[in-house]
């Protein structure tokens, strides 16, 4: 069964690293893991190198505390030749109640390249192996 807010790709403890000097966890690390929820949904898409192109709007609602787990859920909205437009929708689970609040949400771009870091067709067979990867490493 699919969850109406999208397929979980991504869920994360925050850390006492994470925060700023209000005790809040920082934008920018929400931020990022919109940027990696969008990565790990665009590779079930095709085994590519995935790049982000745009970004929308991200407005925060409601903030993060640390050892909150934070929930990232991704649908496709539309595709193209080589992209993929991703809703990303954010909550974090309260910590002291179990709660789900919705943080944020945004609509993130992701195009695949090639080994020559040209856009491609994201339905071309595989680009990236694990080769590629534990090279990287």
């Amino acid at each position: 069964m699919t969850h109406p807010d999208g397929e979980l790709v991504l869920r994360v403890m925050t850390m006492p690293r994470d925060t700023n000097h209000s005790g809040t966890v920082f934008g920018g690390v929400i931020m990022s893991y919109i940027d990696q929820a969008a990565y790990v949904h665009a590779r079930t898409l095709g085994l590519h190198r995935w790049v982000t192109v745009m970004v929308e709007r991200i407005e925060f609602v409601a903030p993060v505390y640390v050892g909150e787990l934070v929930t990232l859920r991704a649908t496709t909205l539309m595709t193209g030749r080589s992209s993929v437009t991703i809703r990303i929708l954010v909550d974090a689970e309260r910590y002291s109640t179990g709660k789900h609040v919705r943080v944020t949400e945004s609509i993130i771009k992701m195009v695949a390249l090639g080994a020559d870091h040209k856009p491609i067709a994201f339905t071309s067979p595989a680009t990236l192996s694990s080769d590629d990867v534990e090279r990287r490493t």
